[in-house]
């Protein structure tokens, strides 16, 4: 079957699943009723981030049936992306205590880390000290799939993200000459399309913990996956994933400073911020794209095929971020 024949059964798929959710939710009254920390005003059924976790699932099995997924790749993405699905699904339903729920994000991490081999060197100055890069590799994964729940906050946002991130890595594999890498992305960004059809703003139904929790991990995993290829593809993904990356950690780290329960909902975000100041979800939902598609993937093309410093690269790319966050007050207690 061609990859394209292929993603557009995903997508299917995933467009028609998030439709029984949808009405499922709706039949059983799970609805994201909105409060104080909210960033939407109208009830709204959640849980549809389920059909990207089984429709993604399902596919990488066939492909790991059909020869075209290594067998530990398989593994790593399969039982460490259950795991979290399943933890953000209870959660969903009823609630979890936070240390519980970070248990379960470690043991997924390392799960993955376990199939994949570690973490590789991804520094060339410190690439003997394995004990090192495993750490850096499971806090790495724990935190992504973190700041992926909490960047999950308006109408779209986390699945333009995922399709833009992937379609950057796509492109990349194919101007480095590893075509053969883009099969996973593709289909991850197949299966999050469907449900953004339900999702783009204003959104019919929510991702929920269980989808968003997901994502982050597996775009993670998929950038512990191209380092062992090529270390220069780790820095790419990173790049590429900025937007997230800088307003979830630039936050998280004001928000420790001035001593808050940084486990609490919040809508302290630059992100929200943009969005109560533009008074709809769309324009930041497009402005995520553009940055991710305009300025951060010719960066990271330049550090993925064209050989600038990884460094110097994201350090570059980061910086209008940085701005922004700034700019949109990440991470401030929100005024009346």
């Amino acid at each position: 079957m061609s990859l394209l024949v292929w993603l557009l059964v995903v997508l299917v798929f995933a467009y028609g699943l998030t439709f029984a959710l949808r009405r499922y939710a709706l039949a059983r009254s799970l609805m994201d009723v909105p409060n104080a920390r909210s960033s939407h005003t109208v009830p709204t059924p959640r849980g549809g981030g389920v059909a990207i976790v089984l429709v993604f699932l399902a596919a990488i099995s066939g492909l790991a049936l059909w020869g075209m997924l290594e067998s530990h790749v398989w593994l790593a993405l399969f039982g460490s992306g259950t795991l979290v699905a399943v933890v953000g699904f209870l959660d969903d339903h009823n609630h979890i205590a936070a240390r519980w729920r970070l248990l379960g994000h470690f043991a997924a991490g390392g799960w993955a880390l376990l199939c994949l081999g570690g973490m590789p060197g991804v520094i060339g100055a410190v690439d003997g000290l394995a004990a090192l890069w495993w750490l850096f590799g499971l806090l790495y994964l724990v935190w992504m799939l973190n700041l992926y729940n909490f960047m999950d906050g308006i109408d779209g946002i986390a699945s333009v993200e995922a399709i833009c991130v992937c379609a950057g890595a796509c492109l990349i594999y194919a101007l480095g000459g590893h075509a053969q890498l883009m099969w996973l992305p593709a289909v991850l960004a197949a299966a999050v399309s469907g449900f953004l059809l339900w999702n783009w703003p204003p959104a019919k139904i929510f991702m929920g913990d269980a989808g968003s929790g997901f994502l982050g991990l597996v775009l993670a995993v998929l950038s512990v996956q191209a380092a062992w290829i090529e270390p220069a593809y780790f820095w790419g993904w990173v790049i590429l994933l900025g937007v997230f990356i800088v307003d979830a950690t630039f936050t998280l780290l004001r928000r420790l400073l001035r001593g808050d329960k940084v486990y609490q909902a919040h809508r302290s975000h630059a992100y929200q911020y943009a969005s109560r100041v533009y008074g709809r979800h769309l324009p930041v939902t497009l402005a995520t794209a553009s940055i991710t598609l305009g300025w951060l993937l010719p960066w990271a093309i330049a550090v993925t095929v064209f050989g600038l410093s990884p460094v110097l690269g994201t350090f570059i790319a980061y910086i209008p971020l940085l701005w922004l966050a700034f700019r949109y007050h990440a991470g401030e207690l929100e005024r009346a």
